[in-house]
């Protein structure tokens, strides 16, 4: 994996936990910077020198949604939000707003790594993923998906999508015309099993379609199948719907 991967960024006004992270990540191949407010997460995050960032929601003077807010304005780098335990509300608000995955306070370290570990494989495909075509170009209708350039145009106009939402998209598009279930696509999209109240791939669906917009006449690219899943309507262009 690229050296560059694992430089993380972590964002959270609380020191000593920033420490504690910092001892437990560096053992594991991580080289962490902290830093302590918001003004000064997003400088260093723009600076590019990062392959993710880990921010906390709770900050003083700017919170982390205001921070995620300008990030989002100028980077795709990879950000996993730290939320209060129960609050849903800023689980959905940070994912809604571009986040890649949250995870709620207070939390096991082992847990952290986990969840940076399943962004780094959706940014660095390696191994296993590369038995499926990583370089791969899905077109249906108007949407292309280029797994080369991780890029995504619609009606030839790039889109900005999170690291998690292309994967997502990619993987729907893949299996366009099949009914893919939530449990399925929370294994292999966010690297979880779906708990019994995580809405974090219906947010990021919710997030998809608002960005591809509608499909020709007005049809939903991305449907519904109520208490199972999502299907990503085929295109009925002739010659598309071809995975290269």
């Amino acid at each position: 994996m690229n050296s560059t991967a694992n430089r993380i960024l972590i964002i959270d006004d609380d020191r000593e936990l920033c420490e504690l992270l910092s001892e437990y990540l560096v053992p594991e191949g991580f080289d962490v910077e902290t830093v302590f407010d918001g003004g000064r997460g997003i400088e260093r995050t723009l600076e590019g020198e990062h392959a993710m960032v880990v921010l906390d929601v709770m900050l003083p003077g700017m919170s982390g949604f205001e921070v995620l807010r300008h990030i989002r304005e100028h980077s795709r780098v990879p950000v996993l939000m730290l939320t209060a335990r129960g609050d849903d509300v800023d689980r959905i608000v940070g994912l809604e707003m571009g986040a890649d995955d949250y995870l709620p306070k207070p939390f096991n370290p082992r847990e952290l790594v986990a969840r940076i570990r399943a962004i780094q494989r959706r940014m660095f495909p390696s191994g296993a993923a590369k038995t499926e075509a990583p370089e791969a170009r899905i077109r249906e209708g108007d949407v292309d998906l280029d797994a080369a350039t991780r890029s995504v145009k619609v009606a030839g106009k790039e889109i900005d999508l999170t690291a998690a939402e292309f994967s997502l998209l990619r993987e729907l598009m893949r299996m366009a015309g099949r009914v893919v279930t939530r449990r399925d696509l929370s294994r292999k999209i966010l690297d979880r099993d779906l708990s019994p109240y995580d809405r974090s791939i219906d947010v990021h669906v919710s997030s998809l379609r608002r960005k591809l917009g509608q499909g020709a006449e007005g049809v939903e690219r991305i449907k519904t199948v109520r208490s199972v899943g999502y299907i990503y309507v085929r295109s009925s262009e002739p010659g598309e719907g071809r995975e290269e």
